[in-house]
């Protein structure tokens, strides 16, 4: 079969060839892959900065397809079923914090920028039959990811204005639609306003440009303050964050893509009674749970381009530029 490795020998980094086709363990099954989409990790995996890097795997963490073989401990009826899959492995018992064997799927386990991926049987769920492929393979780690920072950490409900910043990434998106969803008064941010008109066709009530120096004094004169923030960036934009938050209000990080802040404004924090919450990933329960309400409310991914396999390099070069608006899918 042909997949895409990690090969820092590279230019690229990755490469496009022939790999061996996945055999089953027993509690496993073989998933003809029918569309894969990327994920920053795999991003990062090309840049050498994810930890415990392995040369020669097969990166990618979301995908979906059909079942097309089956371990010898797992029942038949899989057989041929159209499935989506849950790459958070090892979460553990505690539904607060996944535990020390927590993995994802594409590294360091071979992922899904593939043909075929052999995955545990309890990886896989039904493909909601509203979703296109793209679809399917768009919404796994994303919305899981945005779905425990807004339901679980956030506690988001529909008195809540809720900020997510950084509109156009998948997880933002994902955050969007659940929010919206949910019925809160949704705002965010990006630095490109073609990206913020996007957004408010899917939702956004208030859209603002984090470019200009008056966004935020924009935000609250418009709005009054947010209830709850949903962030991935951290870095130098936490003070602007706070400065926004409502008395009370709840801060949910599930990423620092633009490293650490330089400096945490105490007072601020405490005097307004700021909570900042920490989120990663999440647990099975909230998969299943992210993958009903999408299902009962008919929600649909945000797609951005489609690329062949063949064609990940220009993939991966898409969303280290971060022009994306939505997920960039890649099929076989």
């Amino acid at each position: 079969m042909k997949g895409i490795l990690l090969n820092p020998s590279q230019p690229s980094k990755i490469q496009y060839t022939e790999v061996a086709r996945p055999v089953c363990k027993p509690d496993e099954v073989l998933v003809r892959i029918k569309a894969a989409a990327l994920n920053h990790r795999d991003e990062w995996c090309r840049q050498g900065l994810y930890p415990n890097l392995r040369e020669g795997i097969v990166l990618g963490s979301d995908g979906a397809g059909v079942v097309e073989e089956i371990g010898s401990e797992v029942n038949t009826s899989f057989l041929e079923k159209e499935v989506i899959i849950n790459p958070a492995l090892h979460w553990g018992s505690n539904p607060r914090a996944q535990g020390a064997e927590f993995e994802i799927l594409g590294m360091p386990r071979n992922g899904t920028l593939a043909e075929f991926v052999a995955i545990p049987v309890d990886r896989i769920h039904a493909k909601p039959i509203h979703f296109s492929w793209e679809e399917a393979a768009a919404f796994p780690l994303a919305a899981l990811t945005a779905y425990r920072a807004v339901v679980v950490q956030g506690g988001v409900t529909s008195k809540d204005k809720v900020l997510v910043t950084g509109i156009g990434g998948g997880v933002a998106l994902f955050a969007l639609h659940i929010a919206h969803a949910l019925g809160a008064t949704v705002l965010v941010n990006s630095s490109s306003e073609d990206k913020l008109a996007q957004a408010k066709k899917l939702g956004a009530s208030f859209g603002f440009n984090y470019t200009k120096p008056s966004w935020t004094t924009d935000l609250l004169q418009q709005t009054g303050g947010v209830d709850v923030v949903i962030d991935g960036t951290s870095g130098d934009t936490l003070s602007s964050l706070m400065s926004v938050a409502s008395p009370g209000a709840r801060l949910v990080f599930y990423g620092a893509t633009r490293g650490n802040p330089p400096q945490l404004e105490a007072r601020k924090l405490f005097w307004n009674q700021l909570q900042l919450i920490g989120s990663t990933m999440g647990s099975d329960t909230d998969f299943i749970r992210v993958l009903e309400l999408f299902t009962s409310a008919s929600l649909r991914p945000t797609i951005d381009q489609v690329f062949s396999l063949a064609d990940a390099e220009h993939a991966f070069d898409r969303m280290k530029k971060g022009e994306q608006f939505g997920k960039i899918i890649l099929v076989p």
